[in-house]
């Protein structure tokens, strides 16, 4: 595991809103048929979820980090870990919950000779009912926040708080939304994924699928589509695309997850929106080259490299 050193006083302060996972990874030849077995060639067993994962891009790339979220009460030995993990990188853990007589949230994950993961993931119901811990310890010297989609009922009063004092929201959509719900008003930012970004829609189309979500909340909106790139509606509405960068995929896990990561950490710099997706793009793409979840994301400085090097460009 990379261990990284904090970063200054003076870097994006990121408040990450979500659901540690464990994740228990295999790596297999083939993902086996049902009824069938297939044998691992190499397992690792790391902390994981969607915002946990952006955190520790988000810590590498030079944020500071504070993750808050519900966490299961039994199987205490595992949430231990979990905790030595996030604190190894840098980021502070003291604003997650523990949700009493409830399991850790936990995921087995399939990762086949392309990297594609397939994945079976377990979340009690029992962990919406968490309460996070006050607005203003959570806000103080806050940045940016990055939430994801899921946690929207118990995580919008601390996103509405964010946006009434100026602060980015950005959304990861990684599942189905209602278009109607009070966390769309409050982003600033809205990243999906295709399948959720087509499912809040209802359209087959990303393109149409972002128009008719531009409809409902004033937030920049984007969606990732794996080795197909970005797409993102400009400031008059206007679709623009980015190429992947080009790289040998070993492991998808955590990708989306570092991209989010990425992009608020760029979004709390300043940095163009333009600017912004090429440099979640590069973290991402880095990510996708090793093995083992979001503790494959790439540093700073490797991420300045690509970006340097690389052909692809700011589209026109």
């Amino acid at each position: 595991m990379n261990i990284h050193h904090q970063s200054p006083k003076t870097s994006p302060r990121i408040v990450c809103i979500g659901m540690p996972v464990r994740d228990l990874i295999f790596r297999v030849p083939e993902v086996p048929a049902r009824g069938q077995k297939e044998y691992a060639s190499e397992f690792v067993e790391v902390a994981g979820g969607n915002s946990p994962n952006a955190a520790i891009s988000i810590s590498r790339l030079g944020g500071r980090v504070l993750l808050t979220g519900p966490i299961g009460g039994l199987l205490a030995a595992s949430n231990a870990i979990i905790d030595d993990q996030f604190r190894s990188e840098g980021i502070d853990t003291s604003g997650l919950v523990v949700v009493d007589g409830v399991v850790t949230p936990i995921s087995s994950v399939l990762i086949d000779p392309s990297g594609e993961r397939t994945i079976a993931t377990f979340r009690d119901p029992k962990l919406w009912t968490v309460t996070l811990p006050p607005l203003d310890t959570l806000l103080a010297d806050c940045d940016a926040i990055l939430i994801e989609s899921r946690c929207a009922e118990f995580g919008t009063d601390v996103c509405a708080e964010a946006h009434r004092r100026g602060i980015p929201v950005v959304i990861d959509g990684d599942r189905i939304m209602s278009m109607r719900e009070g966390l769309l008003q409050v982003a600033s930012h809205i990243i999906f994924s295709t399948e959720a970004l087509r499912a809040t829609a209802g359209e087959s189309d990303d393109i149409a699928a972002l128009r008719r979500l531009a409809q409902v909340t004033p937030a920049f909106l984007g969606v990732t589509s794996g080795a197909r790139g970005v797409e993102w509606l400009d400031e008059r509405g206007e679709p623009k695309h980015m190429p992947a960068f080009p790289v040998h995929t070993v492991d998808t896990l955590g990708a989306g997850d570092a991209f989010h990561g990425a992009f608020t950490l760029a979004v709390a710099e300043g940095q163009p929106l333009e600017q912004a997706m090429r440099f979640a793009s590069a973290t991402a793409a880095l990510k996708c080259t090793r093995f083992g979840g979001a503790f494959g994301s790439p540093e700073r400085a490797e991420v300045d490299t690509l970006l340097a090097s690389s052909t692809v460009a700011l589209p026109a």
